[in-house]
């Protein structure tokens, strides 16, 4: 995963922060389909020198925009289409591809 580190990914102060990673879980952040695509492949690499295989069943891909409607991203593991999603949950916290809060606060209040 170290060769990650140099991809372009969001500013956090002075942090380039292109990857989250938790136990088994990992989150790649890219400014377009084309560099996501790349660190996908990356991941794919050093995932297989450690004798692990990515899930495409359990991977899903989600475009943050300001647009009405989600740019469409098409991207792949092993020849093999990624899910597209508007929303999903990490380490608890649900994060939506408009980057609003209320679904999030819904579901805490709930």
């Amino acid at each position: 995963m170290r060769n990650l580190e140099n991809h372009q990914g969001i500013k956090v102060g002075e942090q380039n922060i292109n990857n989250l990673r938790y136990a088994d879980d990992t989150v790649l952040i890219a400014e377009n389909k084309e560099d996501l695509q790349k660190r996908l492949k990356i991941v794919e690499e050093e995932s297989r020198k450690k004798g692990l295989e990515l899930n495409s069943k359990k991977t899903e891909v989600m475009v943050i925009s300001r647009k009405q409607e989600s740019p469409k991203c098409d991207i792949f593991i092993n020849k093999v289409k990624l899910k597209q999603t508007e929303k999903f949950k990490y380490q608890g916290t649900i994060i939506s591809n408009d980057c609003k809060t209320n679904i999030e606060i819904s579901a805490r209040i709930a």
